[in-house]
């Protein structure tokens, strides 16, 4: 966890003494406060209803079997996890911290349309504190999905165009410094004017922070265009521009006539476009550069002169010269002379052999550093996909693909702005390794699932998905269950196929959420709490708790095993002893008493190690103070001190 930056410190003892300060005191320091300025986003977080989510209680998850696709031995590494994706994200917080590479998230767009629940009621267009309420919101689950991320991880999420600067603004908060960039994609191909301004918005955007390690695959470069046809020694070459983006006035030193040593052909640069590397003669004494003069690529032979079928001019006199330029008939670079009236120098191209040619420069393939180009920001739509000839973006069908990717899997169109698979999987090819963990905590419709799915098929990988949905349920539609009836089912049909669409394979655990307050703990929590949760923490798989026996095995890897006990007996001592292994973890409500019925069987005590079910219970359960950090909880105390700062966000 970060540490308070002084400030933020300074400013939580000062409300510790509050009731303490003098008037004087209070008017130099609210004086202070109203004078200092922030650069930043602020939003009125001390005066909206806090989420309900927000909360000091304990989380643990129960596995539904009923709801789950597990394997044939009962276990899935894959989750489903049925809940407020805040609490979900808390659970996550103790079982997967660090371990996650990819996150991906749609959350909802802050439209006043429907789209989001905020404590029990949908935040509507006329709302006061609209956007506060979504950046609270948001703000409170970016902090917790931070710290899931490996260090090589990244955060992607899409936004639209209203809503994405404060997300920005947001994120440069919550992952300071690490922001890479964002892609665009295009939503839709055909534009309908809008009532303001007549201006379609068929874009979304993919704001990406990451930690510091990450990197996209990017695309393997193609070697098509690398040749030899002089045999250089060098290896195969390719030609490239030999100009920079400076006029002759910008970089005069640069503007100078190129001189084949071979034949003595002269070749003007182009004014507009001067060449890239400076020459010998135009050194001041003493003058290092960063880079090659011309002369010493001319010598290395990486200058590759025009042939001698090209057209080759010698104006006698300064008056031909003039004639040819009011003729156009110099050299020039695309339809753009490259001899002017108004150029200086124009001496230089009298009296010597001009060449119509352009010289270029030659990249060789050995000089390559690595053998990927990196991908562009530019989602590359599936109608416009002709009109790129190199891969250096990847392609994605539009929204109307997401919509009837749903009526396909379900007969009908039942989730509303779901996002094509494709577009996500070719973000995972992208961003993940075959044995990543993808978590999407605004899952909807289940997309990213489906998308992991398609992408391990494709490649062979084993990437695992976490999916974090509510059931969107609210006092007017109280049986409504997104994450099972829609989300869950359509990983089903997707793994066992549907219609005419075989299945793709694979697994799921379906977790709900309980839970418990701190002081009810011991009399609430369950043996089957404990268990499941060492499960995540331990192997990052969930396991159906066995239907027989005394011991319910978490792992059991070289010599090492991790048990819970639900019960102590006899059938407990002997069923550990059948385990067979060099050192034994166990969770019981009674550790001691196991210990002691341990050596009264003959056994060493230390290869045993027991634990009370409270202490696998309580790992990494966090209070709410703790959750976001001192540094977050500062950022709210700074807002509470600037009332006169504030602004709708």
């Amino acid at each position: 966890m970060t540490q308070p930056s002084p400030r933020k410190d300074k400013t939580a003892k000062l409300l510790a003494r509050l009731d303490t300060l003098t008037p004087q005191e209070l008017k130099r320091y609210l004086a202070q406060e109203l004078t200092r300025k922030k650069l930043g986003l602020v939003w009125e977080s001390d005066l909206i209803e806090r989420d309900q989510a927000l909360n000091s209680n304990l989380v643990f998850p129960a596995l539904n079997e009923d709801a789950s696709e597990l394997n044939e031995q009962g276990v899935s590494g894959n989750l489903i996890i049925e809940g407020d994706n805040f609490d979900a994200l808390r659970l996550l917080k103790t079982t997967h911290a660090g371990k996650i590479r990819v996150i991906y998230i749609d959350p909802p767009y802050n439209t006043g349309n429907k789209d989001w629940v905020y404590n029990d009621h949908y935040v509507k267009k006329d709302d006061r504190w609209k956007h506060s309420l979504w950046l609270e919101f948001m703000y409170q689950r970016l902090c917790l999905a931070r710290d899931l991320l490996a260090q090589d991880g990244a955060l992607l999420i899409s936004i639209n165009d209203e809503n994405r600067s404060r997300l920005e603004l947001l994120m440069d908060e919550v992952m300071p410094g690490r922001r890479l960039g964002s892609m665009v994609w295009r939503t839709r191909q055909g534009s309908n004017d809008t009532k303001q301004g007549h201006l379609s918005v068929d874009h979304e955007h993919i704001l990406i922070y990451a930690n510091s390690d990450f990197s996209f695959k990017g695309f393997e470069k193609s070697y098509e265009m690398y040749d030899n046809p002089d045999d250089d020694p060098r290896g195969d070459w390719r030609i490239d521009n030999i100009t920079c983006s400076k006029d002759y006035k910008a970089r005069p030193n640069l503007y100078y006539p190129l001189v084949d040593p071979v034949t003595g052909i002269h070749y003007p640069p182009n004014p507009d476009s001067t060449w890239r590397y400076s020459s010998e003669k135009n050194l001041r004494p003493g003058q290092r550069l960063q880079t090659k003069t011309m002369e010493e690529f001319i010598r290395l032979g990486q200058i590759a002169f025009p042939n001698n079928n090209q057209k080759v001019v010698t104006w006698n006199s300064m008056q031909e010269l003039e004639e040819a330029i009011k003729q156009g008939d110099v050299p020039k670079s695309g339809r753009k002379a490259l001899l002017r009236m108004d150029l200086p120098n124009l001496h230089w191209w009298v009296g010597v052999p001009v060449g119509f040619g352009r010289p270029q420069f030659k990249r060789y393939k050995a000089d390559l550093k690595n053998s990927h180009q990196p991908i562009s920001s530019w989602i590359v739509p599936t109608f416009e996909e002709d009109e790129y000839e190199a891969p250096l973006s990847f392609v994605s069908t539009t929204n109307h693909e997401g919509a009837s990717g749903i009526a396909d899997i379900f007969g009908s169109r039942l989730f509303n702005y779901a996002k094509p698979a494709q577009l996500i999987r070719n973000l995972l090819k992208q961003a993940s390794r075959p044995n990543d963990i993808v978590l999407d905590f605004f899952a909807g419709s289940g997309t990213t699932g489906h998308a992991v799915l398609a992408l391990n098929a494709e490649d062979g990988g084993n990437r695992k998905f976490i999916l974090c949905s509510s059931t969107e349920a609210t006092s007017k539609d109280p049986d409504k269950n997104l994450c099972r009836d829609v989300c869950a089912e359509r990983i089903r049909r997707v793994i066992n196929g549907y219609g005419k669409t075989p299945g793709l394979g694979g697994d799921f655990s379906y977790l709900n959420l309980d839970l418990i307050e701190e002081a009810d703990l011991m009399f609430e929590a369950k043996a089957e709490h404990a268990y499941a949760l060492l499960c995540l923490r331990e192997t990052g798989v969930m396991r159906s708790i066995p239907k027989d026996g005394s011991i319910w095995p978490v792992d059991n890897y070289e010599g090492a095993a991790t048990v819970v006990c639900p019960v102590l007996n006899e059938q407990t001592i002997s069923e550990l002893q059948s385990l067979k292994a060099q050192r034994l973890v166990v969770y019981i409500d009674r550790p001691d008493s196991l210990i002691d019925m341990w050596e009264k069987a003959g056994h060493a005590s230390g290869n045993l190690q027991a634990y009370g079910l409270e202490t696998a219970l309580r790992w990494g359960q966090l209070s709410r103070e703790h959750i976001a950090g001192v540094d977050e909880i500062s950022h709210f105390i700074d807002d509470a001190m600037e009332p006169a700062q504030k602004e709708q966000a």
